[in-house]
């Protein structure tokens, strides 16, 4: 995501804070700018990092000497990011690095005047430079120069370094600075010379915010392919649902006439009773009124015709007994509404 940078350039101390508290909403980066920091000093800096907690602040020292010894007193105060210039002793580049990496901070080099940009961008990414910065200072913008070729230039190389642009932004020329590859999006003038320029910051903003969506789309477009993908996962889980064993239902009717059976089997037990006598004369059964009991649990029934069952016992004629032992097998497996008839049969066998 671009960011976008504000640029404060007034020597007046009270009037850059005011500016800034206007702005600070709308931007990312509040920059104190070179005529800035070297006017107000280090204690303009605390005031805004005291104010304005949520936004970074970049410190424009543009350092061309003693990189790490006047970074770092800037660096302990709160700045975010402070600038070396691009035309400085490589040993000096390396010391704003240096200072930047001792307090989790970014150094930027800005290639303003550097005359090999190729050749220095190359060198200072090697060192580690967290961003390159591509500038067109006022006065080359005033002789009819823009940023856009150094730019190009700049970003064909994939330092991995972010690239800051800056020299002339305005809400016009956001689109293109975003689509020829701007990380950082710095406007001056076209936001502190609006006659509102909290309303002209927002815009730039915005404008920086809409051009990533579109970069983004142009690049790919990944919407459709999350769709899908989304679209396939809830179908697999409704397959899924679909294919799992359906539970049980259990029918409240069924239940229902389920009572009302075994009801209309213990009513029926009375006739079983009264033939389990006969079948005890007939043929003395010793065990077959229990294992009846067992199977059909009814209200006594299998006791009584167990104690004559029992003393009749011993002349008990084999097959007999296993003939009713079957019956009774037969009269516990078969549903509720069919016990009277299984025990009804039962004693009819038993009879014979």
């Amino acid at each position: 995501m671009a960011l976008t940078q504000m640029a404060l350039d007034s020597l007046d101390f009270d009037a850059t804070v005011a500016l800034a508290t206007k702005v600070a909403p709308h931007v990312d980066i509040l920059e104190i700018g070179t005529p800035c920091i070297k006017h107000n000093g280090i204690k303009l800096l605390e005031t805004l990092r005291a104010k304005f907690p949520n936004n970074k602040i970049l410190v424009d020292l543009k350092t061309m000497d003693a990189g790490f010894y006047e970074s770092e007193p800037f660096y302990k105060a709160g700045a975010d990011i402070i600038t070396v210039l691009g035309t400085a002793d490589i040993g000096t580049i390396k010391g704003v690095i240096d200072a930047a990496n001792k307090y989790g901070k970014q150094a930027q080099v800005d290639l303003i005047n550097v005359t090999d940009k190729k050749a220095r961008t190359l060198e200072v990414a090697k060192l580690g430079a967290h961003i390159i910065g591509v500038h067109t200072g006022l006065d080359q913008q005033a002789a009819g120069q823009t940023p856009f070729t150094d730019l190009a230039l700049v970003n064909s190389l994939n330092t991995g370094a972010k690239v800051s642009v800056a020299g002339g932004i305005k809400a016009a020329t956001v689109k293109q600075v975003i689509d020829a590859g701007a990380n950082i999006v710095v406007a001056g003038a076209a936001i502190y010379g609006a006659a509102d320029p909290a309303a002209a910051a927002k815009e730039i903003t915005g404008l920086a915010r809409a051009g990533d969506v579109k970069e983004s789309a142009g690049g790919f477009n990944w919407l459709p392919w999350v769709l899908a993908i989304g679209a396939g996962i809830l179908g697999l889980f409704l397959l899924k649902g679909c294919n799992k064993p359906a539970e049980p239902v259990v029918d409240g009717a069924a239940v229902e006439q389920t009572m009302p059976a075994e009801g209309a089997a213990t009513e029926a037990a009375p006739a079983v009773e009264g033939s389990a006598p006969a079948a005890t004369e007939a043929a003395p059964v010793e065990g077959a009124a229990p294992a009846a009991t067992e199977a059909t649990p009814t209200e006594g029934a299998a006791p009584a015709a167990t104690e004559p069952a029992a003393e009749a016992a011993p002349a008990a004629d084999a097959n007999v007994v296993e003939q009713v032992k079957d019956a009774a097998a037969t009269a516990a497996e078969v549903k509720t509404d069919g016990l009277v008839g299984a025990a009804k049969e039962a004693a009819g066998d038993a009879a014979k």
